[in-house]
């Protein structure tokens, strides 16, 4: 009975040994046998990845040469007597590698011993092998992913992905090319893959700029973490497409980027897209002065309203704005302290100054002229590049002082204008427009959306100037639009249908509308004013077949500022000044009002006629068909051209300045 006990005490023991392994994290594993031990550390590190598993496979190498080595020295199996433990361990080794050694072996102990031990290392290598190509797999795999840690330091950083996306890169990549080894990280929740050959299909030469894709979600902190912003240039936070509330998602990204306890004491730059104005104050609390707000839609709606009674405006606005020709430059200059703003106008040949950012931070366009530039200030300029802003002496003679022509009384009227197609852009360029007209005005709007009549009905505006009507009509139907007379109107806006509709269906729409203003154009013999909304760039080529005064393409006009704002801090508050009604705007006027044009005269001269009404001369347009084509479709319009230069214009011809109503 005493035995029996023993014995069932002796296997308590055992399974109590062995149930140590399964014990939970903390408990101590002192009193397990050395197989067991050894069983538990192994699964464990069949866990802990490949380097875990090559350090146990290496350990079991070892375990195995010194084996051999003390049985080689203990027994002297070796020939002419046997080897020192040193050589014991070296003539191991090299039985481990390389299987072809035992051939040359004598006497079966020896033989046996050296068979186990090039058995173990073939067994040993195999699993090396093994292990080290499903290392690599998954380091393939895992890269093919995009969840690798992006090392780059000083490169742009792109979160979240749009159809803007693509004139976002190529902008950054002409504002590169000065650069050396530029890079571009993108982030968002898309396969790598897929962004990777969507820009190589849409992005046609990215020349000195290497793109870098990464997969996540950038409103995480460990995600954000990949694109290592810490370290970057600047950061373009884009509105998502297809998602539900687009701002929320680009208020928490820069929530993140801002409050990240890991993030760099430096400021970040930050240019990011907001589709509603009313979003803004929320962002603006998150990011405080790191970030720049681009208000896609009232960015668009400013631009449409602004176009729509100065065809070709919109031409001017992509000049500024890209990087292909003319920047916006904001720069201390010390010569211009003490200087008052209309002396320093007349001070650049090659560049045009355009308006003063303050100390406090205040930025006002075309300010008066004879206010005085004060210390801390900074210059707002246009110019080729940075470095090809330095003042310059009035040259004799530049100025045709017999040239300049006394400012006329314009008495403004009424207008009528029409409205075909509806989005969500609509409302604001409805609230626009009231602001600008004289009061009598009228607004058409024809549309056939869902609840539009209701929606037109209550229309907020910005003052009782202008009536709303509303047109329920089909927009495709050469009748229908017939019927609305826009012969009649002194202007018509085209909007695309981009809430109902894929941006290449609103687009075929609105070229469809387009048509049927020209074939009753040509038919009446009579011109419409067309200033018409595209979503994709690549219709705009279709577009021009139609004949339309103006283009405002909607996703390439965001695009462009937010790259500019992601290279210039002040490009926000400079643009919220200039399509401000209530401060200096962008007008183009016949020159004939400025200059006399029985001759040749020179932009110093033109600068000088607007600088005498308070008004500041930033280019022209001159269009000839005879002339070499417009590679760049500005229609005519050069901004800042070279002030000596003497032209020919026609009584068609436009000055463009920065003048306040």
């Amino acid at each position: 009975m005493g035995s029996i006990t023993r014995a069932n005490a002796a296997r308590n023991a055992v399974k109590g040994s062995v149930a140590k392994p399964n014990t939970t994290k903390g408990q101590q594993v002192g009193d397990i046998s050395l197989g067991e031990r050894l069983k538990y550390g192994f699964d464990k590190s069949m866990s802990g990845g490949a380097m875990a598993l090559v350090g146990w496979l290496g350990l079991v190498t070892l375990i195995t040469i010194l084996f051999a080595a003390t049985v080689l020295t203990l027994t002297r199996w070796g020939p002419d007597g046997g080897w020192s433990f040193i050589e014991s361990l070296w003539q191991s080794l090299m039985r481990t590698t390389d299987a072809g050694t035992v051939a040359g072996d004598a006497g079966w102990a020896f033989r046996g011993l050296n068979l186990f031990v090039t058995a173990m290392g073939i067994l040993v290598f195999s699993a090396l092998i093994s292990v080290i190509s499903a290392g690599l797999d998954s380091k393939i795999e895992e890269a093919r992913k995009g969840r690798s840690r992006v090392l780059e330091s000083d490169h742009t950083i792109i979160l979240n992905w749009s159809a803007s996306i693509f004139d976002i890169i190529s902008e950054l990549v002409i504002a590169n090319e000065s650069r050396k080894n530029p890079r571009i990280v993108i982030m968002a929740n898309k396969d790598k893959v897929e962004m990777e050959d969507e820009i190589a299909d849409k992005v046609e030469d990215l020349k000195n700029t290497q793109i870098i894709c990464r997969s996540g979600d950038p409103t995480d902190l460990f995600d954000l973490s990949i694109v290592n912003p810490q370290a970057c240039r600047s950061i373009i936070v884009v509105s998502p497409e297809g998602v539900d509330d687009p701002d929320s998602q680009v208020i928490k990204t820069v929530l993140a980027l801002t409050n990240d306890p890991k993030r760099r004491e430096a400021r970040y730059l930050i240019a990011a897209e907001l589709r509603d104005a009313k979003n803004a104050e929320v962002a603006r609390i998150v990011g405080g002065d790191e970030v720049q707000l681009v208000l896609a839609d009232d960015l668009i709606s400013r631009i449409v309203v602004q176009s729509s009674r100065q065809a070709g405006l919109s031409a001017v606005y992509s000049e500024l704005l890209d990087f292909d020709g003319c920047e916006i430059y904001t720069t201390e200059l010390e010569e211009l302290v003490g200087v008052t703003y209309g002396d320093a106008v007349m001070g650049y040949e090659d560049s045009a100054l355009i308006g003063i950012r303050y100390p406090d931070g205040r930025v006002r366009m075309n300010p008066p002229m004879d206010e005085t530039i004060v210390a801390g200030s900074r210059a707002i300029i246009i110019a080729e590049d940075d470095a090809s802003i330095k003042m310059t002496p009035l040259p004799d003679a530049a100025v045709d002082a017999s040239a300049i022509r006394k400012p006329k009384v314009v008495r403004r009227k009424a207008e009528r204008t029409l409205i075909i197609g509806w989005n969500r852009r609509g409302p604001m360029i409805a609230y626009e427009l009231s602001k600008y007209v004289r009061p009598g005005s009228v607004l058409t709007v024809a549309g056939d959306t869902p609840g539009f009549a209701e929606e037109i009905a209550s229309l907020p505006l910005g003052s009782t100037n202008m009536k709303v009507t509303a047109r329920t009509i089909d927009t495709s139907h050469s009748a229908s639009i017939e019927a609305l007379d826009p012969v009649s109107y002194d202007s018509i806006m085209v909007l695309g249908y981009s809430d109902t509709m894929e941006a290449q269906s609103a687009d075929t729409r609105t070229l469809i509308t387009l048509l049927h203003l020209r074939k009753l154009s040509e038919r009446l013999g009579t011109h419409i004013s067309v200033v018409s909304e595209m979503i994709d760039i690549r219709n705009r080529e279709l577009a021009e077949v139609t004949r339309a005064d103006d283009f405002v393409v909607s996703n390439k006009l965001v695009s462009l500022m937010l790259a500019q704002a992601s290279e210039n801090e002040y490009l926000s508050s400079i643009f919220d000044d200039l399509l401000d009604e209530d401060g200096s705007e962008i007008y183009m006027r016949p020159i004939g009002d400025y200059v006399d044009l029985s001759g040749p005269v020179t932009f110093y001269t033109i600068a000088e006629a607007a600088r005498q009404r308070g008004e500041t001369a930033i280019g022209y347009r001159r269009k000839r068909e005879s002339e070499d084509g417009d590679g760049r479709n500005m229609g005519g319009v050069v901004v800042n051209p070279s002030k000596s230069e003497a032209l020919d214009y026609l009584p068609e011809d436009r000055i463009i300045v920065l003048a306040e109503g």
